[in-house]
């Protein structure tokens, strides 16, 4: 199946010589035929335009298969396993209990990301164009500020995972900024040419991946101390299990921002189940199997002290320490796993680059591709300052981003089942500010749903007064409660918003 098409700006040679001769002008004259050029050998030069049904590819045999693999080779990657290494390292959770709250907590996530990637064959648009459905044309624009934000939030986390385990297992003959340097110019220099090889990179990337961390958790596995206990009394124990549950659901869910951005080239008509099953094939199987592998090694620490010296260096450290008994092979499959976090870099790099030409019509001017530089430059600052706090980041980073996720899936998920359940979505109005809602009602419910969160959130650096009453660190409910907060008061908004302006 052919990914991306000859797309982007109609160019013509009237057009370039028709440009002031001005230096803006000159600028712009020869960006026109930089985008040409990317056309000519079939790259992308779109940016958040609308793919309209008759540019969209046939659908064959490998089309759902795509979908699916896309998911698991962006998953199957080293930062998942050093997230579920914080069940038990951070919350202390036995190896049954860190492995349930996991896996559930990361399926109820998944569901909403499954849901929002139906989106893209449906629309032609970005999943921050259609949050102007939702949200209205100003107040979208704090939630496509909130994306990017969590998309360059996440890339620093690869980064500084990559960079852990190259340096690791270089013997700290390598920095780790240089292995930061690393996977974050070969993200960008796939990211900058859109689509096309984006699917085909993650097509293949997986292989390695499933190869190396199988090896992994073969070598490491009789070392993971399955029969450990959690720590703590039943309310601080409840507590933690809610906390861990939130933090897995919040690593699934932030994709949500995203999912429609890499099905828009599919057909109108392709069935959305179709869509929303492979997506939760290809997640919830990278998701686990990465998620164990994690949490095997931490709860193994307890009896192997190589293991927990280790992790007192780095998250990075720990995986390379497991490939230990492999010898040189297992430096070189630790290479392996840390380039294959180039795999999870690439979506939101590639989304944080569309998604800033949603901020304003000025920002749409900017190409994708000097704003997807600009956000590789962002993340790799960000993650040469910050690469000795991986586990501080995890913990209050991402169950802190997850909460807008999930306030705003419960205003979508009710606009689209209420609301637009019989007149659907006009997905060609999408740069039609006076056609599309005010946004007055959902902008309120989302920031009451804030508050909810707010309270209900157990960070280092703040508890709030709900998540106090359980356990003696609080329970992170945030995304649950500011979710149910949201869903409660929006139907009642919006009805007012119609009656009142009709929009």
């Amino acid at each position: 199946m052919v990914l991306a098409p000859n797309d982007g700006l109609p160019v013509t040679e009237n057009s370039i010589e028709a440009q002031p001769k001005t230096f803006m002008g000159r600028v712009q004259s020869q960006w026109k035929k930089f985008e040409k050029q990317l056309v000519a050998y079939n790259l992308e030069a779109r940016g958040i335009e609308r793919v309209q049904p008759d540019e969209r590819h046939d659908l064959r045999s490998l089309g759902y298969t795509q979908v699916a693999i896309l998911w698991f080779s962006i998953n199957l990657a080293a930062n998942n396993i050093t997230l579920g290494m914080l069940g038990p390292a951070v919350f202390g959770l036995g190896f049954l209990d860190s492995s349930l709250c996991a896996v559930f907590g990361m399926l109820v996530g998944c569901v909403p990301v499954a849901y929002m990637a139906t989106f893209g064959p449906r629309s032609g648009n970005r999943t921050m164009i259609i949050a102007r459905y939702i949200m209205g044309w100003w107040p979208s624009k704090l939630v496509v500020l909130l994306n990017i934000i969590v998309l360059l939030g996440y890339a620093l986390l690869d980064c500084v995972v990559a960079g852990q385990i190259l340096s690791a297992v270089s013997g700290n003959s390598m920095s780790v900024v240089v292995g930061i340097v690393i996977v974050a110019i070969i993200t960008w220099g796939i990211t900058t040419f859109g689509y096309q090889v984006f699917h085909y990179y993650e097509r293949y990337a997986w292989l390695p991946q499933l190869i190396v961390l199988s090896m992994l958790a073969g070598v490491a596995g009789p070392n993971f101390n399955i029969s450990s206990k959690s720590h703590g009394d039943s309310a601080t124990l409840a507590g933690n299990r809610l906390s861990f549950f939130g933090l897995n659901l919040a690593a699934a869910i932030t994709y949500s921002g995203g999912a429609a951005d890499y099905f828009v080239y599919y057909p109108e008509n392709t069935p959305r189940w179709q869509i929303f099953s492979v997506t939760m094939i290809g997640l919830s199987t990278s998701f686990t199997f990465a998620f164990l592998v994690g949490i095997g090694l931490a709860s193994g620490m307890v009896v192997n002290t190589q293991w927990e010296e280790a992790y007192g260096i780095s998250q990075g450290a720990l995986i390379a320490e497991a490939f230990k008994p492999l010898g040189s092979f297992g430096s070189f499959c630790g290479v392996v796993v840390a380039l294959g976090l180039v795999a999870n870099l690439i979506p939101p790099t590639y989304s944080s680059g569309i998604d800033a030409q949603i901020l304003g019509r000025w920002a749409s001017a900017v190409p994708r591709v000097i704003w997807n530089t600009i956000g590789v430059v962002i993340y790799t600052v960000c993650a040469l300052a910050g690469r000795a706090h991986l586990a501080e980041i995890f913990t209050n980073f991402l169950a802190l981003m997850g909460y807008w996720v999930s306030i705003w899936m419960a205003i979508t998920i009710e606009e689209h089942f209420i609301f637009r359940r019989k007149s659907g979505f006009n997905w060609a109005i999408w740069n039609e500010q006076k056609k599309l809602p005010l946004g007055i009602a959902a902008l309120i419910a989302f920031l009451i749903g804030w508050v909810g969160a707010i309270l209900s959130m157990a960070q280092v650096w703040y508890i709030g007064p709900i998540a106090k009453l359980v356990g003696d660190y609080g329970a992170d409910m945030g995304n649950y409660v500011g979710f149910a907060w949201a869903g409660l008061v929006f139907p009642v908004l919006r009805m007012w918003e119609l009656k009142r302006f009709g929009r």
